[in-house]
C-alpha cells in the first residue's frame, strides 16, 4: 500500500490529469479578459467560458444561462441566501434551513437573522434525513427560501429534494440547495427537483480550487437575487469580477468528466464503501453508521467507535488521511453539528466517529489494510481505557462519582 493514502475527498480533490491540461494554456498564451470585447483575445477567453457555462449546466439539468460563477460554493451559498432575501424583501422575511446544513449556509442563516429575518432550523430523523413534513409546517405566508444541502458533507445522507422542492413550488417558496459534494457523484436535475437555487463547487469534483457557480433559475419562475458584489455587472449583474477563466475551463472540463463516468464510479465506490464497513463490523463491536446506510453518497462512511475517541484514532493512523467527527477550534474539541443533531448517545459518539471519504484514487488494497490498522488501533485504544474495563464488568460509567484530591 501506497503512503499516505488519501480518504479525505469530502475536504477536497485531486485536480484530473486531464482538467490540469485543459486548464494550462489559459495561464500563458490564452491570457485575455473574458470581458474584453474589442479583440480576439477577449473572444477566445469570453468563448472558453461560455463553454464551460454550457458544461456545468448539463450536469445538473440547467441551461447555460442559468449559470452564474463565483470563487466557490460558500460564496455561492451567500449570494444565494442574502441575495434572495434582500430582493424578495416585500414578500417577507423569514428563511427555512436544517439543522445539519454546511456552516456556509447556517453561518449564513445566522448572519441574516441577526439583521432582522426570521428563521426555522428544522431537525433531523435520527438517520440524517429531513422530513419533509417537518418542512411544510415550518412555513409561513413570510417564508421567502427554504435551504436544504442536497448530501451532507460529514454523514453523506441524500436529502429527499425532489419532495422538498415539490412543496415549496407549491407554495411559492424559492427552494436552494447546496450541493457541492453531490455534484457529478449523484444524479442531480434541478427541472426534475424543483430547485431554484444550487450552489456548486470545483474542487469536490476533481477540478481546482477557488471556482464554483451558483445557479439561478431564469424562467419558471425567474429568481430574483440582490448582487452581493458590485464593481463591473459581470455574470448577469448578479457578481461583478474579472473572472478565473483558467479555473472556470477546468470546472466546466471536471464536470463533464464527473457527468459521464458518474454510474460506473458511483457502483465502484458503493463497493469500496460496503467493503470497509463489513471490515469494521467483523472486526469490532461496538461500531456504528451515522446517518441512513441506504441513502448517501456511494463513496461516503462515517463510523462511531464505541469507547475510543477519534482524534486518538487519527493520531495512530498516521499515513492516512481521514477526517474526524469532531471540529477542533483552538484548543477546544467539539462535537459536530451534524453528528449531534442526529440525537442517539450525544457528544460522546461525536467525538467518537471518523469519516471516510473515498475517491477514484482509492483501492481494494487501500481499503483492506486501512480497515485492518484500523481495527487493530481501536483494540488497543479500547485495551487502554479503564472505562472500557469497567463498561465490560457491567458497570455504566455514566453513573460513576469521582472523588476530587
Amino acid at each position: 500500500m501506497k503512503s499516505p493514502v488519501y480518504m479525505d475527498h469530502h475536504a477536497t480533490t485531486p485536480v484530473d490529469a486531464r482538467v490540469l491540461a485543459a486548464m494550462l494554456p489559459w495561464f500563458s498564451e490564452k491570457f485575455g479578459n473574458a470581458a474584453s470585447r474589442n479583440h480576439a483575445f477577449g473572444w477566445e477567453a469570453e468563448k472558453a467560458v461560455e463553454r464551460a457555462r454550457g458544461q456545468v449546466a448539463a450536469a445538473i439539468g440547467a441551461q447555460a444561462g442559468d449559470i452564474v460563477f463565483t470563487s466557490g460554493a460558500t460564496e455561492a451559498d451567500n449570494l444565494a441566501l442574502k441575495g434572495a432575501l434582500e430582493a424578495n424583501a416585500s414578500r417577507g422575511r423569514h428563511l427555512v434551513t436544517a439543522a445539519t446544513e454546511h456552516k456556509a449556509v447556517l453561518d449564513t442563516a445566522r448572519a441574516l437573522e441577526r439583521r432582522g429575518a426570521a428563521l426555522t432550523v428544522v431537525p433531523v430523523r435520527p438517520d440524517g434525513l429531513v422530513d419533509p413534513d417537518d418542512v411544510a409546517r415550518a412555513l409561513t405566508e413570510q417564508t421567502v427560501l427554504v435551504s436544504v444541502m442536497h448530501a451532507n458533507n460529514e454523514i453523506g445522507v441524500l436529502q429527499p429534494l425532489a419532495e422538498i422542492g415539490a412543496l415549496c413550488r407549491a407554495r411559492g417558496v424559492l427552494f436552494h440547495t447546496d450541493a457541492a459534494q453531490s455534484l457529478t457523484k449523484v444524479p442531480l436535475d434541478v427541472e426534475a427537483m424543483n430547485v431554484d437555487l444550487a450552489s456548486l463547487s470545483g474542487h469536490k469534483i476533481y477540478g481546482p480550487k477557488g471556482v464554483g457557480a451558483l445557479y439561478v433559475r431564469r424562467r419558471g419562475p425567474r429568481v430574483r437575487l440582490a448582487a452581493q458584489m458590485d464593481g463591473g455587472g459581470h455574470e448577469r449583474g448578479l457578481r461583478s469580477g474579472t473572472l478565473n477563466v483558467p479555473a472556470i475551463v477546468g470546472f466546466g472540463l471536471a464536470c463533464q468528466l464527473g457527468a459521464a463516468e458518474m454510474a460506473g464510479e458511483a457502483r465502484r465506490l458503493a463497493a469500496l464503501r460496503d467493503r470497509m464497513w463489513e471490515k469494521l463490523r467483523a472486526g469490532l463491536d461496538g461500531v456504528a453508521v451515522n446517518g441512513s446506510l441506504e441513502r448517501r453518497l456511494p463513496g461516503n462512511l462515517n463510523v462511531s467507535f464505541d469507547g475510543v475517541e477519534a482524534e486518538a484514532l487519527l493520531l495512530a493512523l498516521d499515513g492516512v488521511a481521514l477526517s474526524s467527527g469532531a471540529a477542533c477550534a483552538s484548543a477546544t474539541q467539539e462535537p459536530s453539528h451534524v453528528l449531534r443533531a442526529l440525537g442517539g448517545s450525544g457528544d460522546e459518539r461525536a467525538l467518537g466517529s471518523l469519516r471516510f471519504g473515498l475517491g477514484r484514487g482509492n483501492t481494494e488494497v487501500e481499503v483492506d489494510e486501512v480497515a485492518e490498522r484500523l481495527v487493530r488501533e481501536v483494540q488497543r485504544l479500547r485495551a487502554l481505557s479503564p472505562l472500557r474495563a469497567l463498561a465490560a464488568e457491567g458497570v455504566d460509567p455514566a453513573t460513576l462519582r469521582w472523588s476530587g484530591h
